[in-house]
């Protein structure tokens, strides 16, 4: 008969093991929540792009990001945060670009921030700074400004997707998309109608709380 001690031990090994991150199966993507007095918006993290969800995760992990703000919010185009609470614009690092072609830059899209390619030819994306798409529904007149500008053809799949939805097409092809919102569309309106100042920051401050919930 095994000693009482030692299973008493193993049963509180296991169940110890069973707390604090909550787990994921290989066939689900990372669900993370970011909390703010506006509400609650989750995304899912793509496992496409396996560089930024990782490093998203990290920060998250390490609570970059825990009582941060969304410094910068433009409406009918995104919301932007990734400084931490102690005022540090990121944590020094880029991430390789994992530009992918299926993932565009609809309404709800969370993306990485980077520097400009005069600078950044690479397209390597900040470590921390990162968007969330609001954007706007596009007509066909839009998509061909678009075009004009970018150079680049938006296909038809995704055009339907602009007009219905809505987002920010000019922005496709050169950012990476790692990620989407599958709960809280209306909180991205409701913070990207804030008040801004100089810099499209805020007239009050947006703080957010994020935590990994899959």
């Amino acid at each position: 008969m095994k000693n009482p001690a030692s299973l008493l031990l193993i049963i509180s090994t296991l169940i110890l093991s069973s707390c604090g991150t909550p787990k994921k199966t290989s066939n689900e993507n990372t669900l993370v929540k970011i909390s703010t007095e506006y509400g609650d918006i989750t995304l899912k993290l793509y496992d496409e792009t396996p560089k930024h969800r990782d490093n998203f995760i990290k920060l998250i992990q390490e609570g970059w990001y825990e009582g941060s703000t969304f410094h910068r919010v433009i409406n009918e185009f995104m919301i932007q945060g990734g400084g931490s609470a102690k005022g540090e614009d990121d944590p020094g690092y880029k991430v390789d670009a994992e530009i992918l072609p299926q993932f565009f830059h609809k309404k709800g899209v969370l993306a990485a921030a980077r520097q400009g390619d005069n600078v950044n030819p690479e397209r390597a994306s900040s470590s921390s700074q990162f968007y969330i798409v609001q954007g706007k529904k596009f007509t066909d007149d839009d998509f061909a400004a678009v075009e004009a500008r970018t150079e680049i053809p938006v296909p038809e799949e995704h055009r339907e997707v602009y007009r219905t939805l809505g987002g920010t097409p000019h922005l496709d092809g050169a950012y990476t998309v790692f990620g989407e919102v599958t709960e809280g569309l209306d909180v991205v309106d409701k913070i990207a109608a804030v008040e801004t100042g100089r810099g499209d920051k805020p007239v009050k401050d947006v703080k957010m709380s994020i935590k990994i919930i899959r």
